[in-house]
């Protein structure tokens, strides 16, 4: 089986698990990501929106909801709600073959999304070019990534070796994920500067980057939320857009 085919199978496994995993009041995706990702979307009345790997849906149903129209949720598992919800559109395929799909063929969006799932894109560098395709006028991109200190980290731990070591490896990195012990995936190791080489090669500028982190009350609330957090620092969210600044 090929890597694309094993992390499409991964994902058809894994989507229910997390979906569950975000679901829980303590979630990062509820308490940190997905409020800082929402602020950096602005308002959404009357934009459209393409989601790429957008999991179940969830996240696009709620930019519907506040007024996004004509949008599309793009993601290989297939585990979408149903029915879609009103003015929204879903398609089972793959990040990384953004220009080979016919649904997407002459449209554009004014907002992009790659919520946590550049990563598997299987040549980056085409798959933001052909995002950056779509974009209508004054449209941009939202990307997150995990922070590449995370995996650092992890692997350090792992493999008995230096966070130096492990931060500037180019080997890809598995892992068994939070949501089900008996499913790994397999990702693409960047660092800070792989990212914005890639932005810089696909012809967009960084117009924003943020690396949000957990209110007050939520440190209060979910201390072991804030230990994860000190640790592994949590993920970078990038609003980019085409050309030059």
């Amino acid at each position: 089986m090929s890597d694309d085919a094993q992390t499409s199978q991964a994902w058809l496994e894994l989507a229910p698990d997390y979906e569950r995993a975000r679901s829980r009041e303590d979630s990062l995706d509820r308490l940190v990501e997905w409020p800082a990702q929402r602020d950096v979307l602005g308002d959404v009345t009357g934009r459209s929106v393409l989601d790429l790997g957008c999991g179940n849906g969830g996240k696009l149903a709620e930019l519907a909801e506040a007024g996004a129209t004509g949008s599309v949720g793009i993601d290989v598992s297939g585990n979408f709600l149903s029915p879609a919800p009103p003015g929204v559109e879903f398609i089972r395929g793959d990040l990384s073959g953004l220009d080979s799909l016919p649904e997407l063929a002459g449209r554009t969006f004014d907002r992009i999304l790659f919520l946590q799932s550049f990563g598997y894109a299987k040549d980056p560098v085409r798959t933001l070019r052909a995002a950056r395709a779509m974009l209508a006028d004054d449209g941009f991109i939202v990307l997150t990534k995990t922070q590449p200190i995370r995996y650092a980290v992890e692997r350090a731990e792992q493999n008995g070796t230096s966070l130096g070591e492990e931060y500037f490896s180019a080997e890809p990195f598995s892992y068994v994920t939070g949501w089900n012990e008996n499913i790994s995936l397999t990702k693409r190791s960047y660092t800070i500067s792989d990212l914005i080489n890639v932005f810089s090669a696909a012809g967009l500028w960084i117009e924003t980057a943020i690396e949000p982190q957990l209110s007050e009350d939520a440190r209060r609330r979910y201390p072991h939320k804030q230990a994860w957090m000190n640790k592994y620092l949590g993920i970078l969210i990038f609003k980019l857009r085409p050309g030059q600044p």
